[in-house]
């Protein structure tokens, strides 16, 4: 059992970071008081100012940018990169130093993230990192601000958890898990974000949260964040008398979020300026874009505010003053953000999608689709079968087109603007008034910017000390390819089929599972895995064999390409095998190939910060 004496919850965000704690010893049953942690972090040059929130973004100076002494912060620190609240200021001004979304790459299946790829589109005199080494940066930086206040109570030796979107596979999280063990963190979990945003609601209502939810009740979690919009379902059952929270569902992984409004608004001014004569480059939208950011803020959280004023630095001689200034106005935040992100549409509506160039920059694999209504009508649709074999619950009708939430709760910086989420609420329940059905509650939300961090110390706590649980396991069933034995056929690869050896809900860290059929296991020459996930497909068990599946309810992971060596193996040869596959605490998926001859060779497949890699034990 550990000792630790506090228990941590760090929200490792796209826009920004957060740290909260909670004093273990100090709490009495459901009594559990948290701490957020004031961040030190330069605001200014020379200026080291103490935050609740880090803003997630590291710049990458000129060596003649800054004055010696400029950047000192509280602990020995690296001047060739500034985290945090000057980073996001000095990226305004000179985007093309500026690394952001790290998040966002950290989870791109198509990049190395291993490599020094950002700032993205830089050119090669910018000094570049890779997004796993920034999220190193970020978490090393809340490693120091902690250890600066509780030097003999370190970082290293707390319970800590650290949060992912609900969507990131396994290869994400295992890299965010490496990220924090390379700054030491030794005990360490991974929660999904809206997971803790519940647990932050369920203590900032303390026992009462059992008087606001019943049995029955599906709770439809909205996380809208910088880079990513998270969806999840938890419903509520019994057991011995008492209510227990399941987390039923999760969406797919969708890059839509706040940079895309800020992003859209950039665009309006953008157009306003060249009906006016002045051209925009691709880094002055950018420097635009961050001024919008503070501009939408400004007007969603004012309602008195007609207009804020945006200003973009000139890359020529002819402007005078050396910079361009234009306004953002509330007309144009409501017909940009609300019309195009949150529009009117059917719960049987469905994100559009269009024909991609054949040639694209690599770039991060944003939505396609801006309006959040329709990824939300999307996800309900999909979900309809969810609750259907959960113990202790009452399904919902078959004949419902959706599942149907009956209480909602916000999280995310985007929600902090009470419109954007009476919209939501809105498209909600005129698509269950459409089915007869009642309309969902909204769970009052606290500190949508810090629910996150507070809900991961909440979870730290009662994990080790006992409370309030959300079960929830594996987000996603898994799979692995197995190619068909058949005849060479011209222009015709094997089929491939698709055996279950993840059940949705597994145990994080469980006893592995077997699936009981024997395989064939090439060896000696280059081979491919083909993994799959699924967030739909809730009832297949493990050594189920999928021969067909419906479109979209199977997603091809990252395919592993290896080669696997045998002891006094010919190449080529084939092993007769048996599997056994484990998630681990932290949603790693590993897979173990054992042989059925004496010869007691095992060899091991797992994802790891490149997509996966394959061992010989």
């Amino acid at each position: 059992m550990s000792t630790a004496r506090f228990a941590i919850g760090i929200d490792l965000g796209t826009t920004h970071c957060a740290l909260s704690f909670v004093e273990s010893a100090k709490c009495e049953g459901e009594d559990i008081r948290q701490t957020m942690l004031s961040i030190p972090q330069l605001a200014s040059p020379g200026a080291v100012e103490s935050q609740p929130l880090l803003p997630s973004f590291l710049y990458m100076p000129h060596a003649d940018e800054f004055k010696t002494g400029d950047l000192g912060l509280p602990w020995e620190s690296d001047a060739a990169r500034i985290c945090g609240e000057l980073a996001r200021k000095q990226g305004g001004m000179t985007p093309i130093r500026l690394v952001s979304s790290a998040k966002s790459w950290l989870c791109h299946p198509d990049v190395d993230r291993k490599a020094p790829i950002l700032p993205a589109g830089a050119p090669q005199e910018i000094a570049r990192i890779s997004p796993f080494e920034a999220t190193v940066h970020y978490l090393a930086h809340l490693r120091n601000a902690w250890n600066g206040v509780y030097p003999y109570d370190p970082l290293e030796h707390q319970e800590v958890t650290v949060t992912v979107p609900a969507s990131f596979d396994p290869a994400a999280r295992e890299l965010t898990a490496e990220a924090a063990r390379a700054v030491g963190i030794e005990h360490l979990v991974l929660l999904e974000e809206p997971q803790a945003a519940l647990y932050s609601w369920v203590n900032d209502s303390r026992s009462d949260w059992r008087n606001q939810v019943r049995v029955g009740d599906v709770i439809l979690v909205v996380d809208l964040g910088g880079g990513t919009t998270d969806l999840s379902l938890i419903a509520v059952t019994e057991n011995a008398g008492a209510l227990e929270l399941n987390r039923v569902a999760v969406g797919e992984h969708i890059l839509l979020g706040g940079d895309n409004m800020d992003l859209a608004l950039a665009y309006v001014l953008k157009n306003k300026l060249a009906q006016t004569g002045v051209e925009l480059d691709r880094w002055q939208l950018q420097a635009l874009t961050h001024g919008c950011r503070q501009a939408k803020e400004a007007l969603l959280g004012d309602p008195d505010l007609e207009c804020m004023p945006v200003v973009v630095p000139s890359r020529g001689s002819r402007l005078i003053g050396g910079s361009i200034r234009t306004e953002l106005t509330r007309d144009d935040v409501h017909t940009s953000l609300i019309e195009g992100f949150f529009p009117t549409v059917e719960a049987s509506d469905r994100p559009a999608s269009r024909a991609r160039g054949a040639l694209t920059k690599v770039g991060l694999p944003y939505a396609q689709d801006p309006a959040v209504t329709r990824h939300l009508a999307a996800f309900l649709g999909r979900q309809t079968q969810a609750t259907q074999d959960l113990s202790g619950f009452v399904a919902q009708p078959s004949e419902a087109d959706f599942l149907r939430p009956t209480a909602v709760l916000f999280n995310g910086g985007v929600f902090k603007a009470q419109m954007l989420q009476e919209r939501v609420m809105a498209a909600i329940n005129q698509w269950l008034e459409a089915e007869q059905a009642p309309p969902a509650r909204l769970l009052e939300a606290h500190d949508l910017d810090l629910a996150v961090s507070k809900g991961a110390a909440f979870y730290a706590h009662v994990r080790r000390h006992g409370g309030v649980r959300i079960r929830g396991g594996t987000s996603h069933t898994y799979y692995v390819g197995v190619e068909s034995a058949m005849p060479a056929v011209p222009g015709m690869e094997p089929e491939i089929q698709a055996l279950c050896l993840v059940p949705f809900g597994l145990e994080e860290g469980s006893e592995p599972v077997a699936p009981p059929q024997e395989f064939g296991l090439v060896v000696g020459e280059p081979v491919r895995f083909h993994f799959f996930g699924s967030s739909v497909r809730h009832e297949d068990q493990v050594g189920e064999l999928l021969e067909e599946w419906d479109e979209g309810e199977l997603e091809e992971l990252h395919e592993i390409q290896t080669t696997l060596t045998g002891k006094q193996r010919k190449p080529g040869e084939v092993v007769a095998v048996r599997l056994q596959a484990a998630v681990t605490e932290v949603g790693t998926l590993e897979l173990t190939a054992l042989a059925v001859d004496a010869s007691d060779e095992r060899w091991n497949v797992a994802f790891n910060t490149r997509g996966a890699h394959a061992e010989l034990r």
